[in-house]
C-alpha cells in the first residue's frame, strides 16, 4: 500500500508547507515561507541526486536509497550526474519544478547548489545531504554519512598494518624500521575530503614525526596531494609521475601508499606494477589502502595485490536517509547523534554518523560476503553479478 503524507503546495499570496513539516526543518530550510495550507494527504516524491554512475559506489547507493524509498511506498526521481556540476544543477532544478517533496542530495561540489536549494526552501522542500555534506548554504535541513574523521584514522591504520607498525588489533609492534611512503587524498571539491585526510595523517604523524615513516617527495599538504573527482587515471599519472621523478623510475624503494578511494588504489597499483615494484605484495608491490569495497578491489586484496580497503555498507547509509525523509514525511525531525561537527559555513547541519570496518584478506568473507554484501563467487572474480 502506498504511503501516504502531507505534501506541500503554494498558493497565491503564501509559499509553505504542512505546519507539521514547518516545524521540523533547520534554518528555514523546509516551511521557510510565511504560513499556508495543506493539501489532502497524498503520494510523496522523494527526488534522489547521486554524483555518477562511474563508481560501482555511487550506483549502489542510488539503487538501495531508491528500493528502500520504493519498499517504504515512496515514488522516487533518482537521477546521477555524471560527475557534471552543471547536470547535477539541472537535475535538481528539475526535481523541485517536478513537485518533489524531499531531496535526498550526494553532491558532487558541495559549493555548487546553492540557488538550487535555495529554489527548494521556497517550496518548503526539506534537503537531506547524503553521504558528501552540502556547503554555504542554510538550505540543508540533514546530513547522514559515515565518520568520516575515523574513516581516514582506519586508512592510515590498515597502511601501518601492512607496513608492521601495527597489529591485526591496531596495537604498535616493536617494529623500528625506517619506510619510505607517498599520500594521495580525494578530491578537493568533496567535504570529506578533508575529514580523511585529517583523520590518516593525525594517525601517520608519530611515525613521520619518529621517522619511522618518510614521503618520499615531500608532498604533504592537501593540494599537492588531492586528486580531482577521485579519478584512477588522475592518480595513476601522479604516480607515474612520482615515480620519476622522486624514485628512479621504480629503481628506489618505496614501501606504502596511503589511498583513499578503491578506483585511486587501482590507478596506483597499475603505475606500480607497470614501474616494476612486483604483481603482489609477496613480491614486493608496496602496500596500498583503499575505501569502498569495491568489487574489483576486493579481488585485489584478496589475491593479495592491494592490502586493505574501508568497509563502508551504503545499505545502512540508505537506511538512515530513508529515515530521515520518513521523519519529515510525518512532521517530526530525523534522529541526530552529531549536532557539532559538520559546520557548511552557514550552519552546523545536525548529522546521524555510521561506523566502519577495516577490511583485509583474512575477514573478507565475516565482513563481505557472511553480511551479503558480496559473494564469495563475486570475490573471485572482482565483477558484480
Amino acid at each position: 500500500m502506498k504511503r501516504t503524507a502531507l505534501r506541500f503546495i503554494t498558493t497565491t499570496g503564501a509559499i509553505a508547507l504542512a505546519i507539521g513539516l514547518a516545524g521540523c526543518a533547520s534554518g528555514g530550510s523546509a516551511g521557510s515561507g510565511d504560513g499556508g495550507s495543506a493539501a489532502p494527504a497524498e503520494d510523496l516524491t522523494v527526488g534522489v541526486a547521486m554524483p555518477t554512475e562511474t563508481s560501482e559506489r555511487w550506483i549502489n547507493d542510488g539503487d538501495a536509497v531508491k528500493s528502500q524509498l520504493e519498499e517504504a511506498g515512496y515514488e522516487v526521481d533518482l537521477q546521477f550526474a555524471n560527475d557534471d556540476i552543471p547536470t547535477q544543477q539541472q537535475q535538481i532544478e528539475q526535481m523541485v519544478t517536478k513537485g518533489a517533496d524531499i531531496l535526498i542530495v550526494a553532491s558532487i561540489d558541495g559549493t555548487a547548489l546553492a540557488s538550487q536549494l535555495e529554489a527548494a526552501a521556497a517550496k518548503g522542500i526539506p534537503v537531506i545531504a547524503y553521504d558528501r555534506l552540502i556547503n554555504g548554504t542554510e538550505n540543508v535541513d540533514f546530513y547522514v554519512t559515515f565518520d568520516n574523521y575515523e574513516v581516514g584514522v582506519q586508512q592510515a591504520t590498515s597502511l601501518l598494518q601492512g607496513l608492521g607498525y601495527l597489529d591485526a588489533e591496531g596495537n604498535e609492534t616493536d617494529l623500528s624500521d625506517k619506510k619510505i611512503i607517498e599520500l594521495f587524498a580525494g578530491s578537493p571539491d568533496d567535504n570529506n575530503t578533508g575529514f580523511f585526510f585529517d583523520g590518516a595523517m593525525d594517525t601517520l604523524k608519530p611515525f613521520i614525526d619518529d621517522g619511522r615513516l618518510t614521503v618520499g617527495s615531500g608532498q604533504t599538504s592537501m593540494d599537492q596531494v588531492a586528486t580531482l573527482r577521485w579519478d584512477g587515471a588522475t592518480a595513476q599519472k601522479r604516480m607515474e609521475d612520482l615515480l620519476t621523478s622522486t624514485y628512479g623510475g621504480g629503481s628506489k624503494p618505496l614501501h606504502g601508499v596511503l589511498s583513499p578511494y578503491d578506483g585511486i588504489s587501482r590507478g596506483i597499483i597499475t603505475a606500480l606494477q607497470n614501474a616494476g615494484y612486483g604483481d603482489s605484495i609477496e613480491d614486493g608491490l608496496p602496500v596500498v589502502s583503499g575505501q569502498d569495497a569495491e568489487i574489483a578491489s576486493v579481488k585485489l586484496i584478496n589475491d593479495g595485490v592491494q592490502f586493505a580497503t574501508i568497509f563502508k555498507d551504503t545499505r545502512k547509509l540508505a537506511t538512515e536517509a530513508v529515515k530521515a525523509a520518513e521523519a519529515y514525511a510525518e512532521g517530526g525531525e530525523p534522529e541526530a547523534n552529531d549536532t557539532e561537527t559538520y559546520d557548511n559555513g552557514e550552519k552546523v547541519v545536525p548529522s546521524y554518523l555510521l561506523e566502519s570496518d577495516i577490511v583485509v584478506k583474512d575477514n573478507i568473507t565475516s565482513l563481505l560476503v557472511d553480511s551479503d554484501y558480496w559473494t564469495a563467487d563475486e570475490v573471485a572474480s572482482g565483477v558484480a553479478e
